[in-house]
């Protein structure tokens, strides 16, 4: 008997696009990156919010896997929307939207665990690029912004010693991965790393694990503004 069903297997149906939720308080601005991201391949957007004070509930509703944030909002703005959010449980990744690279806003963002940063003025495809990137595990900072925004980060602080307690964070570290942690302060790729230190990518990529969880951070870049903080990167940056 000749059996009627189709044995067909069923077409790929490729990756699970990128879920995004938009957060800015300008209307043309959300309505930018709407026709710009609609456009783009593997991501969707899957809602917008247009003040950080939206973010909670828009975020537990749309459950997506990065969050594109401005940081200057009316009500809640987003550096107060993004510690909230990073500090909870299955947490999105957070990019955050800026108009100037060195903003102090932008610094205490990536202490709180965004993910990285664009610009406003980026090329459409490069912003596309970062919110894939972000979602893939990958901090957004170029070499360049972010030697400038650690050396900021790191610099005098009157009221503690962050030199003291970034020392004593990384104590922690076993000496291997201290040194996989200054090659990430330095803006090195798992690749990089692997050359440098002679070891496999695998292994690289086992030890940033390690230090993330050692040092209860979210991603590379704070690995980077730690080291940093630590007096780690100096010998390089007076070079």
């Amino acid at each position: 008997m000749t059996s009627n069903v189709d044995a067909t297997p069923a077409p790929d149906a490729g990756p699970t696009p990128v879920r995004l939720l938009l957060v800015d308080d300008d209307p043309l601005v959300r309505a930018g990156l709407s026709l710009m991201f609609g456009g783009a391949d593997g991501v969707e957007i899957v809602g917008e919010a247009a003040d950080g004070a939206e973010v909670p509930a828009r975020v537990a509703e749309l459950k997506p896997d990065v969050v594109l944030m401005d940081l200057r909002m009316p009500k809640v703005d987003g550096l107060t929307a993004t510690e909230e959010l990073r500090a909870r449980p299955d947490a999105p990744e957070v990019v955050v939207l800026t108009t100037f690279h060195a903003d102090e806003q932008v610094l205490r963002a990536l202490r709180a665990g965004a993910a990285g940063f664009v610009l406003k003025d980026t090329p459409p495809a490069e912003i596309v690029s970062a919110v894939r990137r972000v979602a893939a595990g990958d901090p957004v900072l170029s070499p360049t912004v972010t030697r400038q925004l650690i050396a900021r980060a790191a610099g005098p602080d009157p009221y503690s010693d962050r030199r003291g307690r970034a020392a004593a964070r990384l104590a922690v570290l076993a000496e291997r991965e201290r040194e996989v942690a200054v090659a990430v302060g330095r803006g090195r790729s798992n690749a990089e790393i692997a050359a440098q230190l002679y070891m496999s990518v695998a292994t690289v990529k086992a030890h940033v694990s390690r230090i993330l969880t050692k040092l209860d951070l979210n991603n590379r870049v704070q690995i980077a503004l730690l080291a940093h903080d630590a007096g780690l990167l100096e010998a390089e940056d007076g070079a």
